[in-house]
């Protein structure tokens, strides 16, 4: 029955994406709002939908650590292992609003939620913080893309211009029900892939924590997965990394704001931040938002090779979470290699391509 669970949310997960992103594209057309802020606001929040999901439910039952563990998780998990994969099946041109403009906003995010944990909590008046800071930031994005006016649609018309025409899908009321039944399918699809990936992680005797870090972030990270490799292979370039970028910051605003928002409503006075994400994951979380600046700036392209760079670390980051969750023998040798050779080259290289980038206007084009 677990693996029926788990077979069935991955093809909800499928059939969604493939639903949200043909009616959030239209979408865009209609509303005269440009592709990456489509990407950015409606794309990016619907698919954040299971993480605020699981935050509000794991606070609700009790459970602080797999709220945080899903948040800081599927940061983690976004850059390295969806930018990765995305870039690994066709380099992926980046917008200059990313490197401008969003990305900024979700490293200093990134580093907001590290001061306001810093005391070891996340309580009423962080989440409220957060949330006004969300609100602010989409209104602000909607906004900025109205007021590009018929360039926006020009954009559009250029990037996403059918292969065949589809007047039905011109009409409003079509576009909604597909994001609205692609969102249903992507959220469901997610309850089920996580319910299942937890009875399969609560057999293996590791921590809440752990499992929020992992399984459970990556199963409520399935409908960015889904969405962004699926607006890759359609050339939907802008959806695919403007989804990441806008999940994250959503994860920390929205996810995390809201969850602190009713930890503190129903007197559990707030989400209490585990010293071991203190130490380590929160700065994984916060050196991944900061790398992603040098590699977008390189040409405006995330290069395969990039992408193959960001999917092994994602790959070492879980082997590193494993091991340690075992207390395994090998730990101690395999931190040893990552600190003293592959993160200091990582960081020659990032340094190198940073100052290797083009002068502003030169490169690839938006």
């Amino acid at each position: 029955m677990t693996l029926l669970m788990f077979a069935g949310g991955l093809m909800a997960l499928i059939l969604g994406a493939e639903l949200l992103v043909r009616g959030a594209s239209r979408l865009a057309l209609t509303l005269g709002i440009s592709p990456l802020v489509v990407g950015l606001t409606v794309v990016s929040f619907g698919t954040s939908a299971p993480e605020m999901a699981v935050g509000v439910g794991a606070v609700l039952a009790g459970n602080a650590d797999l709220a945080l563990g899903n948040a800081v998780g599927s940061n983690v998990f976004n850059v390295l292992f969806i930018l990765g994969l995305s870039a690994m099946i066709t380099p992926l041109v980046v917008n200059i609003q990313l490197i401008r403009q969003e990305v900024p906003i979700m490293l200093g995010a990134s580093l907001l939620l590290f001061l306001l944990v810093l005391d070891g909590n996340l309580g009423f008046l962080d989440g409220i913080m957060l949330m006004t800071l969300m609100i602010a930031y989409t209104v602000f994005l909607v906004w900025q893309s109205r007021s590009q006016g018929q360039a926006a649609q020009d954009e559009y018309a250029a990037e996403f211009a059918p292969d065949q025409p589809a007047p039905w899908l011109d009409r409003l009321s079509v576009q909604l029900a597909l994001i609205a039944v692609g969102l249903g399918l992507l959220v469901a699809g997610s309850d089920w892939l996580v319910q299942a990936s937890v009875v399969f992680a609560k057999a293996l005797g590791v921590s809440d924590l752990i499992i929020g870090l992992t399984i459970v972030s990556a199963g409520t990270s399935m409908p960015e997965v889904a969405t962004s490799v699926m607006a890759a292979l359609k050339g939907e370039r802008d959806i695919a990394v403007g989804n990441v970028v806008g999940s994250n910051t959503f994860n920390i605003l929205g996810s995390l704001g809201l969850a602190g928002v009713v930890s503190g409503a129903v007197g559990a006075g707030g989400l209490v931040v585990p010293a071991a994400m203190l130490n380590f994951d929160l700065w994984v979380m916060t050196a991944v938002a900061l790398a992603c600046l040098p590699v977008f700036m390189t040409g405006r392209e995330i290069a395969r090779w990039e992408g193959c760079m960001f999917f092994g670390y994602y790959l070492a980051y879980v082997g590193y979470l494993v091991l340690a969750a075992q207390n395994h023998m090998a730990l101690a040798a395999f931190s040893g290699a990552m600190l003293s050779f592959v993160l200091p080259l990582t960081v020659i290289t990032l340094v190198v391509l940073a100052l290797r980038q083009p002068a502003p206007g030169e490169g690839n084009s938006p």
